[in-house]
C-alpha cells in the first residue's frame, strides 16, 4: 500500500501516507497490546498448570492421607474389640475362680464337719477305755482300726 500511494498525485499521496501512517501505528499498538495480553494469558495459563499440578499434589496427599486414618481408625477399632472381648473372658474367667473357691470352701467346711466328727466319736470311747479299762464290747482289732483312722484325720488336717 505505501509503494501504491507514493505512486499517486501529491495532494493525494499526502494524505494517503498520513492515513498509512495512523494505520501502522494502529497496528503497531494492537500489535504490542496482543503480545502483552497473549503474555499475560500465557502466564495465566502457566499459573493455572502450577495450581492444579499443586492442586492435584495436594488431593493426592490428601487422599493418602484420608487412607492411612482410614486404617488407623479401622486397626483402632479392632484393638478396641479385642480389649472388649479379652474384658469379657477376664469377668468370666474371675467369675468361674469365684465359683470354684466357694465350691472348695464347702467342700473344707464339709471335711472339718467330718473330721469333727470322726475325733468325738473315736475320742469318746478310748476316754472311756483308759478311764474304766474296759473296751466297751470292742475288740483290739477295732481299737487298732480305730487308731489308724485317727492318725488318717491328723493326716486330713495336716494338708489343711
Amino acid at each position: 500500500m505505501d509503494l501504491e500511494a507514493r505512486s499517486l498525485q501529491p495532494n493525494v499521496k499526502a494524505v494517503l501516507l498520513a492515513k498509512l501512517r495512523e494505520y501502522k501505528s494502529d497496528l503497531n499498538n494492537l500489535k504490542s497490546e496482543h503480545k502483552r495480553l497473549a503474555s499475560a494469558n500465557s502466564n495465566q495459563a502457566a499459573r493455572d498448570d502450577l495450581l492444579e499440578s499443586g492442586m492435584a499434589d495436594a488431593m493426592s496427599v490428601s487422599a493418602n492421607q484420608r487412607g492411612r486414618l482410614m486404617m488407623s481408625t479401622e486397626r483402632l477399632n479392632e484393638s478396641t474389640d479385642r480389649i472388649k472381648e479379652s474384658r469379657r473372658t477376664m469377668r468370666e474367667t474371675e467369675e468361674l475362680g469365684v465359683s470354684i473357691l466357694q465350691d472348695l470352701h464347702q467342700q473344707r467346711q464339709s471335711l472339718l464337719h467330718a473330721n469333727d466328727t470322726v475325733f468325738l466319736l473315736l475320742k469318746v470311747p478310748y476316754r472311756h477305755h483308759l478311764l474304766t479299762g474296759k473296751f466297751e464290747g470292742k475288740d483290739e482289732k477295732e481299737i487298732n482300726e480305730e487308731r489308724r483312722k485317727k492318725e488318717q484325720v491328723k493326716e486330713i488336717k495336716m494338708l489343711f
